[in-house]
């Protein structure tokens, strides 16, 4: 990312016209009459197009076993374990945290099955899915408390889930996932965790909520307004839908990772991947500069011309392939001592 320049990242925000083509044959329709049914509608989109991802369903070198686990406030939460089926590689299994999109307030684990298949598949990984609680029935901060929680749960269990995090212990998500991996690995580094994180995964990530960008960003920080054609996130503008339905504390580490008081140095080194339509392109890009800047090291994927989450919503697209593909690379990368 170092090496673009900002005409580079503004010009990734010209439509490509495969894309255009996909997502005008099959816009999305999600806005039901109430919010429930927007997330009914949602996960039943996401169902219909499953059968063309490259891993569609569960597989023979993938063993998956659902567990409930415990949280602070006494209540339970569903996490699903994915285990190489030959048993861990020389040396072990790494351990590998998911936290799937949906804006704290929609999604479940189908949303992260495809990476966590391939992480296992591919890279002999023990892979935990979470399903933290959502927003608006469970308000900041519920959700990341639960993602902490279920880290904790893994390493302390790693060795009945067959993972050693010493090989490696990386937290992952996109969207609002990946504004939880980079809440976890700050708050890593901070509390001394031990086994520490040694990587994140942010994916289409927020990273800046629109009322913290610090005046000398603000002229950076314009997709959030001006990328209009990306068919999921078109005209988001600030954080105030957001913020209604998971009320989030405008100044807290678990909410805004940019602008954490003690800075970002020694943080786990991080894998980007961003999308030039997006309204978070900017924030991403910021945040990668962050990072770079207090000696931690990074790997960042742009892809001009599409929009937020068009892998998932246009799986069939040979760019959405390459995505996928992608991910698997810079997860490895990750993992690399």
């Amino acid at each position: 990312m170092a090496h673009l320049t900002r005409a580079e990242v503004l010009a990734s925000g010209e439509v490509d016209p495969e894309f255009r083509k996909a997502f005008e044959a099959r816009p999305l329709i999600m806005n039901g009459s109430t919010f429930l049914e927007s997330r009914a509608l949602r996960a039943e989109h996401l169902q219909r197009l499953r059968h063309l991802y490259s891993i569609p369903g569960p597989i023979p070198e993938v063993i998956e076993t659902m567990q409930d686990i415990p949280m602070r406030d006494g209540e339970n939460i569903r996490v699903r374990v994915y285990q190489p089926a030959n048993g861990p590689p020389e040396g072990g299994s790494p351990l590998i945290m998911m936290y799937h999109e949906g804006g704290w307030c929609m999604g479940d684990l189908t949303d992260e099955d495809l990476n966590c298949r391939m992480f296992a598949r591919d890279l002999k990984a023990v892979c935990v899915n979470v399903e933290y609680r959502l927003a608006p029935e469970h308000k900041f901060p519920i959700g990341v408390n639960d993602c902490w929680d279920a880290l904790e749960w893994a390493t302390k269990n790693s060795s009945t889930l067959r993972a050693t995090p010493s090989q490696g212990l990386v937290v992952g998500g996109s969207s609002a996932g990946g504004n939880i991996a980079a809440v976890l690995a700050l708050l890593s580094r901070d509390s001394n965790f031990s086994p520490p994180i040694t990587g994140q995964f942010l994916s289409v990530p927020v990273v800046l909520p629109s009322q913290n960008v610090p005046s000398h960003f603000s002229h950076l920080y314009t997709s959030r307004f001006d990328n209009n054609s990306d068919p999921v996130l078109r005209d988001m503008g600030d954080d105030s839908r957001i913020s209604q339905i998971y009320e989030p504390e405008k100044n807290s580490p678990l909410w805004d990772p940019f602008n954490h008081v003690d800075g970002h140095k020694g943080v786990a080194k991080a894998f980007f991947q961003v999308c030039g339509l997006d309204p978070l392109r900017d924030e991403a890009v910021l945040y990668d500069q962050k990072l770079r800047a207090s000696g931690v090291l990074t790997r960042f994927e742009l892809y001009g011309g599409v929009g937020h989450m068009f892998w998932t919503n246009w799986p069939e697209l040979e760019r959405s392939k390459k995505f996928v593909e992608d991910t698997v690379r810079g997860m490895s990368w990750l993992l690399e001592k």
